[in-house]
């Protein structure tokens, strides 16, 4: 971490867990002896029942990423015309909408959580508005219960992106339990990886069938197929190494968590330096570490930025910019600054630091000793 010491490894946002390599073997010869690499094999059909039974959850649908996970997941619901989202995002979020011509509408974030605001969703809803796309940012739940009133209310569908929140429980439950759907990515930066991978969240076995048929092209058997599908299995290489990560889940969540708590000890007098509280009755998995840099810090959260990386400390802005002031965005009525201010206010702010189980205490400690001067 010092910038007059070249061969300094660098510290990067997050890094995915690896556990040992002799322990992935005996699957890959597993896969050998089958010979049965993807279309829902035998690994991927333990990793389904086993992601069930961990998250707490009845019916659940591997994917090869969590980008295909939404776009179906929109397919499934039949969503059509207005989707209402957010703009502090991830881009696939968005991206999932005009995959399947849709509209996003854009509504403002509550600076504190930053989850859309329950209060500004339903002025946004129009004739053509069928469904509300919220995300868990940072594993923060939504206020789900007012989403699911307003949703109820006007008739919409709720889809969860759920990309932040593997393993976060909300009032002793799983937060995946919520909404019509919830949409779940299990990319190398997240706490759970398959390498690349997401899923869907079902609420009953009808709605995992239909899913199923979409994520392997239409097929219902060999002859028949029901609708437009896509490609969107996991194999069975992802499968058997979401196997070997749910054996050590828990450890690395501990981990996480640990390293957290490290970080809000050592920041929490630093003036200028938000750090985001774990919400009441919530259990968070430490999936991200946001603090937020305000008026009162003598550097700019982009000045930090760059301090941060000439140490060799790859620091993130999720999430800057804004989806809503992309190119295929911004010219949206919905995208206009003036309609989003806390979003705005909240991507010039928001700094990741580093969160990994493999991060060590004296690499927390070169961190936060660099933001506090």
């Amino acid at each position: 971490m010092n910038k007059n010491n070249p061969t300094q490894k660098p510290v990067y946002v997050t890094q995915p867990y690896l556990p040992p390599l002799e322990e992935f073997i005996p699957y890959l010869e597993q896969i050998w002896e089958n010979k049965w690499l993807t279309n829902n094999g035998p690994f991927h059909q333990q990793l389904e029942q086993a992601l069930c039974e961990y998250l707490g959850v009845e019916h659940l649908a591997l994917f090869a990423n969590g980008t295909l996970a939404l776009v179906t997941a929109l397919q499934a619901l039949r969503i059509t015309g207005e989707v209402i989202t957010t703009p502090y995002s991830f881009v696939a979020t968005a991206h999932s909408l005009l995959w399947n011509g849709l509209t996003p509408v854009f509504v403002d974030i509550d600076p504190l959580t930053c989850n859309l605001d329950p209060d500004k969703i339903e002025q946004a809803i129009t004739p053509h508005t069928t469904a509300i796309m919220p995300v868990h940012c940072y594993g923060n739940p939504c206020n789900v219960e007012r989403i699911q009133q307003i949703a109820d209310t006007y008739g919409l569908k709720v889809i969860y992106d759920a990309a932040h929140a593997f393993g976060v429980t909300y009032k002793g439950e799983s937060l995946l339990k919520h909404g019509d759907l919830s949409v779940l990515s299990f990319h190398a930066t997240k706490v759970y990886n398959t390498f690349e991978g997401g899923a869907i969240v079902c609420p009953d076995a009808k709605t995992k069938q239909r899913i199923d048929y979409l994520k392997n092209f239409g097929f219902a058997d060999e002859v028949t197929v029901m609708a437009p599908g896509i490609n969107g299995k996991m194999s069975e290489v992802n499968a058997a190494f979401g196997l070997l990560q749910l054996k050590h889940i828990d450890a690395a969540i501990n981990r996480r968590r640990q390293i957290a708590t490290l970080y809000e000890s050592a920041l929490v007098d630093v003036k200028g330096v938000v750090c985001m509280p774990e919400p009441a009755e919530t259990y968070r998995t430490a999936s991200y570490f946001p603090v937020f840099i305000t008026e009162e810090y003598p550097l700019t959260r982009d000045e930090l930025y760059k301090k941060l990386k000439v140490h060799n400390i790859y620091a993130r802005r999720y999430f800057y910019p804004l989806i809503s002031d992309m190119p295929m965005y911004r010219g949206m009525d919905s995208a206009s600054e003036v309609k989003l201010p806390n979003a705005k206010i909240v991507a010039g702010q928001v700094i990741c630091l580093p969160i990994y189980p493999d991060l060590q205490e004296k690499q927390v400690i070169e961190i936060t000793n660099l933001i506090r001067f």
